[in-house]
């Protein structure tokens, strides 16, 4: 691992994910990737999946690189504020200017990287980090976990310099703090999100439905800046020779938020009357197994095809005639934030039938780029797809609007220019 300095003499930025990095979350990358004036360099607690398909090794340093004794100094850094001291050195040789971190969730974990790294913090919001219920009660109480809280703070207070300077790795053995002191037990996730508030320089929201929800958790509206992360139209864009077939596209997670349940059920009542119009899921999740059984009880003609490579994903954008992700309100409250795959489908010239719900209202303008049905209602859900189906030049007219809106509203370039000058204001200031 080292510590590349930017041949282009670009300034550093410190891109902070807790974990590198979810397939569902590329669009991380791609903002950072296309950003020109600062060359991005990438950390978190661990890796989670292979990312030298996107970037090179060299501007990835995680905790979980740095050392194998990984998980005691994780709950070292998360407990007690102290740096594995080849990493703090690492992130410090970049001499980056600041840290933005995504989801306010990691929020926490940045903002202590930041104070002791001495740079400004932006923290940008994409869904369930705020639209998610909150545990409101600090579920760190009990007297005895206390005690041995403040015992392990002093210790760490009083060794951190020797920590630093002559401990590199230690034993094994150590890693086995009890699971009580992970950070889940320390402080309750109103009063993490409200830390988050207090030391972020700047809270990006991606939408205009993501920053009504931050005031509403009682963020200072004057640190809010609302922000769509863009799609690259030069790389999403389709090739008029590929012939679009009788396919609905899921791209998406499979878990409650996403509404998979009710696509398959709606597609259902679409092959009544279409039986040739296949339903093709991409993506995985926790409801795979449980929404495979629903697809084999009511389709016939079907597909989970699993996680797939961005580059898969746009050829079945390409070659579909619908995309549908109808997203709903999970019980938990997590909310779609805004969602860039319904960008990244339009920009395709692939006309989208969802939900009202979230911060979809702003990806997808209902009769212009696509149709909004009601959450969970399955027969509009199958109607609005049977349409767009049946109707080849509403099909086009929307795929039209939906190409221009991307262009004109959701474009890679002129976003991340506006993501500059957010960098340039909070630096400046």
């Amino acid at each position: 691992m080292r510590a590349n300095r930017n041949v282009n003499n670009n300034k550093s930025v410190i891109i902070y994910r807790d974990k590198l990095l979810p397939y569902s979350q590329t669009f991380i990358i791609s903002q950072a990737e296309n950003i020109s004036e600062y060359t991005a360099f990438y950390t978190g607690i661990e890796r989670i999946q292979e990312l030298d398909l996107f970037i090179a090794d060299d501007r990835i340093a995680t905790l979980s690189d740095i050392t194998p004794n990984s998980v005691f100094w994780k709950k070292a850094f998360r407990l007690a504020n102290v740096l594995h001291p080849q990493w703090l050195k690492h992130l410090r040789d970049l001499s980056p200017c600041l840290i933005h971190c995504h989801f306010g969730t990691d929020g926490f974990w940045a903002a202590k990287l930041a104070r002791k790294i001495g740079v400004p913090l932006i923290v940008t919001f994409h869904g369930y980090d705020i639209t998610k219920q909150l545990s409101a009660v600090d579920s760190f109480e009990n007297s005895e976990i206390k005690h041995h809280q403040k015992n392990f703070q002093k210790i760490a207070n009083v060794w951190n310099d020797f920590l630093a300077t002559l401990i590199y790795e230690l034993p094994v053995e150590l890693s086995k703090i009890p699971n009580w002191l992970t950070p889940d037990y320390v402080l309750s996730e109103k009063r993490r999100l409200e830390l988050v508030f207090r030391e972020a320089d700047c809270i990006i929201a991606i939408s205009e439905f993501i920053h009504s929800k931050l005031i509403e958790k009682g963020c200072p509206a004057e640190k809010i800046k609302v922000h769509y992360i863009g799609v690259d139209t030069d790389k999403f864009q389709a090739d008029p020779k590929i012939q679009r077939q009788p396919i609905v596209l899921f791209v998406g997670r499979l878990v409650e938020k996403k509404g998979c349940e009710y696509l398959i059920r709606a597609m259902a009542q679409v092959q009544k009357t279409m039986p040739d119009v296949e339903l093709v899921i991409i993506g995985d999740g926790d409801l795979r197994s449980k929404l495979e059984n629903l697809a084999a009880d009511l389709l016939n003609n079907y597909r989970f095809l699993g996680v797939q490579t961005p580059k898969q994903v746009k050829i079945w954008m390409n070659k579909s005639s619908v995309f549908s992700v109808p997203s709903i309100i999970a019980k938990s409250g997590d909310t779609e934030g805004f969602g860039i795959v319904f960008a990244e489908a339009q920009a395709m010239g692939l006309p989208v039938v969802s939900c009202a719900s979230g911060g979809i209202l702003e990806a997808v303008y209902h009769n212009e780029t696509g149709f909004l049905a009601p959450e969970k209602d399955i027969q509009i859900l199958s109607k609005y797809i049977v349409t767009l189906l049946k109707n080849n030049s509403l099909r086009e007219q929307f795929a039209i609007a939906g190409r221009k809106r991307v262009e004109e509203r959701f474009n890679l370039k002129y976003n991340n220019e506006q993501l500059e000058k957010i960098y340039t204001s909070i630096l400046s200031n």
